[in-house]
């Protein structure tokens, strides 16, 4: 005869192991879409940078601490030496869908490679004040080397004098600090006749997203 006691603990036991099959298959699913909607929520704060549009975005008018003024339009950007004080500006433009804040910098003269990595956090320097670009707008870069002591003053005041291409490297995040990005811009020199000295043409070329995997 069948021992129904046992046959009743081994249904149980079946019906158990089931139920927390499907628990956890459950959990997971549930995790997973928690961690979807999180990603989702995350790039709806997601700025990222590039050069403005030429001839569309308007011409900005842009102050440093010294009152120094720097005029650049639409899809340029500046570099210039005036007595001794390397001002560098860039017309932007966020086609992310966060408000974008520049935070660090970083340049050198000449073209860099794409095989290239970006400077390391730490090499950057710090902006003296937060620069807010809107999403789906324009806005500015600036940054400045006042002191000749610098190890890129050299460098750069030597591009800026012989026209020579640069590449800035700009360390940005979304308004709360966090979706840290780097972006690489390269400003090369206008060669047309009677061009602003100043004037650059600006075009980024690599972007490396610090909290995850970047698009490269």
């Amino acid at each position: 005869m069948a021992d129904w006691a046992t046959i009743s603990s081994l249904a149980t036991a079946g019906g158990t192991l089931v139920l927390a099959v499907a628990t956890f298959a459950a959990v997971r699913s549930s995790n997973r879409s928690a961690r979807i909607a999180e990603i989702a929520l995350q790039e709806q704060r997601r700025p990222l940078l590039a050069g403005s549009r030429l001839g569309v975005d308007p011409e900005q008018k842009i102050m440093f601490v010294d009152r120094h003024w720097v005029h650049v339009g639409g899809g340029y950007a500046a570099a210039e030496n005036v007595d001794g004080v390397i001002y560098l500006v860039m017309s932007l433009r966020n086609v992310g869908s966060g408000i974008g804040v520049c935070q660090g910098w970083g340049v050198r003269a000449g073209l860099t490679r794409n095989t290239v990595d970006h400077l390391p956090e730490d090499e950057l320097r710090a902006q003296t004040r937060d620069l807010y670009i809107p999403a789906g707008d324009t806005g500015l870069w600036q940054g400045a080397i006042r002191d000749r002591d610098d190890p890129s003053y050299r460098e750069i005041a030597d591009a800026i004098s012989q026209r020579e291409p640069m590449t800035v490297e700009l360390l940005y995040s979304d308004q709360v600090g966090s979706q840290q990005t780097i972006t690489r811009f390269t400003l090369v020199p206008l060669e047309r006749d009677g061009a602003d000295e100043a004037g650059r043409f600006i075009s980024a070329g690599r972007n490396w997203y610090l909290d995850r995997a970047g698009p490269r």
